[in-house]
């Protein structure tokens, strides 16, 4: 017992695991694991532009719940707030709010929500639907006559509030993450586990062939999943593609690149199989669920968790995929996010080489 005990306490690895790796769950899971809206971005089309309107607005600001996100002018600005993912819900105040309130003690808002995210969405409209419901109790109060404000409710992309539409796109996110770079990890392990990568490399190809020719197979694996995955999701379970397909797969194939050339960095830091597949679900699985916007809205997170997710490749995917397709956009609206995965893929290349070479050379 006492020779196992030094045995742990000395190995720094071991004990990383036996508490590092609990104490960065439990708080990971605690920030991340919740259903409660925060810093939601809003917009407002107020056709009245009234005293009461104005109230109304502020009550609603007037939390930690909801943020004003884009200026809606007009309604075709909604649309382009909802691609470009500004805001999550628009209130719209129809035209003479405050007159139709107190000349004929009835008046309509319009919630219209992007249900891309179906979950957020009703969340945010439940939300709302409280907090008009409160400012209709105050001003009932203080009249003798009742006022009443008729909530209508509009969900774009996804009416029926189906959670198949959210978590498709995710999917494809996971599965492409755990068939690129996790296998090719393992894969190039392997090979340096048994001894067999040296081998290859005192063969007449360059390491660039030989790495190229471990990871080629797992690209064309990796289309035909998508493939799969996007097939199931329109005829099984009706999930529709409004975006360009040519546009889609070609995100798609960008991402598997991505994907491989992690699997290739862990590679290289990796000298046997137990130790990729601890680093690829430790470093890749964990972070792509939790923190990619997969399961869990990024803005329902903590600031510094909204940083850490910045850094998830995954996040930047699924919004591309939902983008194209629930919301039919185009190149022009996720072109920030291809160049977001463009750059990790660079760095992911450069280290990835750096290491690779100074280790079997």
């Amino acid at each position: 017992m006492k020779k196992e005990f030094l045995h742990i306490l000395r190995d720094k690895r071991t004990l990383l695991i036996l508490f590092g790796m609990p104490v960065a769950q439990i708080l990971l899971f605690g920030y991340a694991i919740t259903n409660e809206i925060r810093n939601a971005n809003i917009g407002f089309l107020d056709f009245s532009q009234d005293e009461r309107t104005v109230e109304l607005k502020h009550k609603m600001l007037a939390n930690s719940y909801f943020q004003e996100g884009a200026v809606i002018r007009n309604e075709s600005d909604i649309e382009q707030a909802f691609r470009d993912g500004s805001v999550k819900l628009v209130v719209v105040f129809e035209s003479g709010f405050a007159n139709k309130l107190e000349g004929e003690s009835q008046a309509s808002v319009q919630l219209i929500a992007d249900a891309s995210d179906p979950n957020t969405a009703n969340s945010l409209v439940n939300y709302l639907q409280a907090i008009i419901g409160d400012y209709t109790m105050q001003l009932n109060q203080s009249s003798t006559l009742p006022f009443t404000i008729e909530l209508q409710s509009r969900y774009w992309y996804n009416p029926e509030l189906d959670g198949v539409y959210y978590f498709v796109p995710g999917l494809i996110a996971i599965l492409l993450m755990l068939v690129s770079a996790m296998m090719t990890s393992i894969s190039i392990a392997r090979e340096k586990e048994l001894g067999t990568m040296e081998v290859l490399l005192t063969s007449p190809m360059q390491p660039a062939q030989v790495v190229l020719a471990k990871v080629v197979p797992y690209v064309l694996l990796s289309l035909l999943d998508a493939l799969i995955i996007l097939a199931l999701g329109k005829y099984v379970f009706g999930v529709p593609i409004h975006g360009n397909l040519v546009l889609l797969l070609s995100e798609t194939l960008l991402f598997i690149i991505l994907a491989l050339a992690l699997g290739i960095l862990i590679s290289t830091v990796a000298e046997t199989q137990q130790t990729a597949l601890l680093l690829s679900l430790m470093g890749l699985m964990l972070p792509t669920i939790l923190l990619s916007g997969f399961i869990f809205p990024i803005e329902n997170m903590p600031l510094p968790l909204r940083i850490v997710s910045n850094i998830v490749p995954a996040r930047w995917f699924i919004v591309i995929v939902k983008s194209i397709m629930l919301k039919g956009s185009g190149f022009g609206l996720i072109w920030k996010e291809t160049l977001i995965l463009c750059g990790f893929i660079l760095v992911f290349i450069t280290v990835s080489i750096r290491k690779f070479k100074v280790r079997l050379e």
